[in-house]
């Protein structure tokens, strides 16, 4: 089967406008020369999901998968990669001999993204700042870059049940602490990175606590840039932002899809075009 021949893939998600992934797909579809591909947006929760995947012809070979679909897009797949199935989340699902497979290429944009930020070639310890689907593919990030003590800091321990439930697969020691009651300055002193993945506006007040970490991962790229982002920048600190993560986690994403090597440098400068020059890191 010619890559040349019509090919459909998209986003899932609810809401799903905002999403910059058809920047991303396009732009790696035109590169690698596949001028009968397709990619597009579009709304689906998750009740919905099973379904729609179900519908979908033989054109369809990948699908991203955003919020609130990422624990229903694991559920459904028919294989899971080691990763999707620890996090009983994906990101991705990608057409099989025997169904769907899922992934979660968020581990990537996690890794990729403070890579590119530097500072973590000896990363040890860690803050991780909320206890969602994303802190928990921000965990196993921090795993694969040599993080073997984590600090866990959320408004409310009982709901990080995704991430506790992660670190005890991945072998990682976990410290969970209220945000009300941790002590945020002795924790940001011990740690090698701060990744924030807390909603806009949540960490306003600790801006400048945060920022005197030697790197800081903020996941929030809208609006930009965000009051951690400019403490960091003033400190000085290696900084990686969402778009950053957002770019890293689409490369292996395209080469699932595609069976091609991700065309890395055209797929960030699309980014860069279509956000006005926001990404500031070199590649990985």
């Amino acid at each position: 089967m010619a890559l040349s021949d019509v090919r459909r893939a998209a986003v899932l998600g609810s809401p799903v406008a905002h999403s910059l992934s058809p920047v991303l797909h396009g732009a790696a579809y035109r590169a690698l020369g596949l001028t009968g591909w397709s990619y597009e947006r579009v709304e689906c929760d998750a009740e919905a999901l099973p379904g729609f995947v179900e519908s979908l012809d033989e054109a369809w070979v990948g699908l991203s998968v955003t919020m609130p679909g990422k624990r229903a897009a694991s559920a459904f797949a028919a294989e899971r990669t080691d990763r999707a199935a620890i996090l009983g989340a994906a990101n991705t699902l990608v057409r099989s001999g025997s169904g769907w497979r899922a992934d979660c290429t968020d581990v990537d944009g996690v890794v990729g993204a403070l890579r590119a930020a530097g500072g973590v070639s000896s990363l040890r310890s860690a803050v991780l700042l909320g206890g969602g689907g994303t802190a928990a593919a921000a965990l196993a990030g921090l795993v694969d870059l040599g993080a073997r003590q984590v600090r866990l800091v959320v408004r409310e321990p009982a709901r990080a049940t995704e991430v506790k439930s992660a670190a005890e697969a991945l072998g990682v020691a976990l410290q969970v602490e209220r945000f009300d009651e941790v002590d945020l300055p002795v924790a940001v002193a011990d740690s090698d990175v701060v990744v924030s993945t807390l909603p806009a506006g949540a960490v306003d007040a600790d801006a400048e606590t945060l920022a005197a970490a030697p790197c800081v991962l903020d996941v929030v790229y809208h609006p930009w840039p965000t009051p951690l982002a400019e403490a960091v920048r003033a400190e000085g600190a290696a900084l990686a932002t969402g778009l950053d993560m957002l770019l890293h986690q689409s490369f292996g994403q395209v080469e699932q899809f595609t069976g091609a090597p991700a065309p890395r440098e055209a797929m960030r400068d699309a980014l860069r075009e279509a956000t006005h020059d926001l990404l500031p890191l070199p590649l990985t």
